[in-house]
C-alpha cells in the first residue's frame, strides 16, 4: 500500500491506496492512523484521488470517478453502497438510509457504520444528519462537517 497526504481546506488528509483503487482516506480530526510498516510513503501516490479531491475542493466536481476499496462488513458496506447515492447538495438521515438497505429498525447499527466509512467524502458520510435536521456526529469532526455542507450547500445553513 502507498500513501501520500493532501493539504485542504479541511486540513491535511491521508490518501492510501494501491493498483486495485483508493482503500482510506484519513482526516486530520479523525481517528488516530497507524501506518502498518510495510506502507510506503509516495508523493505521487494516489494522484488521481488526490486531483479529484482538489477539483472538489475547488468547486470544480461534484462526483467521484475512482476505484474504491472499502472495507467492511456486508452490512457496512451496504450502507457506504447507500451513502454513495446521496447527490452532491443533499442531505438525509440515519433512518433514510436504514430503509434504503430494507433494514428501516437499524438506525443506530446504519449510524455506526457511517462511522466507520473509511473513504470519507469520495462516500460522502458528511451529508448525513440528524432526523431534526441537526448536525450529528462525523470522524472529521463537526467544522469539517459543516464546512463539507456548506461548501455543497453554497450557504452556511448549519453555522
Amino acid at each position: 500500500m502507498q500513501f501520500r497526504y493532501l493539504d485542504t481546506p479541511i486540513g491535511r488528509l491521508l490518501l492510501a491506496g494501491d493498483e486495485l483503487g483508493l482503500h482510506l482516506i484519513g482526516l486530520p480530526q479523525g481517528k488516530a492512523i497507524s501506518l502498518p510498516t510495510d506502507w510506503r510513503h509516495d508523493d505521487a501516490a494516489c494522484g488521481v484521488a488526490a486531483t479529484q479531491l482538489d477539483e472538489y475542493f475547488a468547486g470544480q466536481r461534484r462526483v467521484f470517478d475512482l476505484e474504491l476499496r472499502p472495507t467492511g462488513t456486508e452490512f457496512q458496506l451496504a450502507v457506504l453502497g447507500a451513502l454513495q447515492n446521496i447527490p452532491y447538495g443533499q442531505t438525509c438521515t440515519y433512518s433514510d438510509i436504514a430503509k434504503v438497505i430494507h433494514r428501516p429498525r437499524a438506525v443506530r447499527a446504519v449510524g455506526a457504520a457511517n462511522g466507520r466509512n473509511p473513504l470519507p467524502i469520495v462516500i460522502p458520510c458528511h451529508r448525513v444528519i440528524g432526523a431534526d435536521g441537526s448536525l450529528t456526529g462525523f470522524g472529521g469532526g463537526l467544522p469539517a462537517k459543516q464546512w463539507l455542507l456548506a461548501h455543497e450547500l453554497g450557504s452556511d445553513l448549519f453555522g
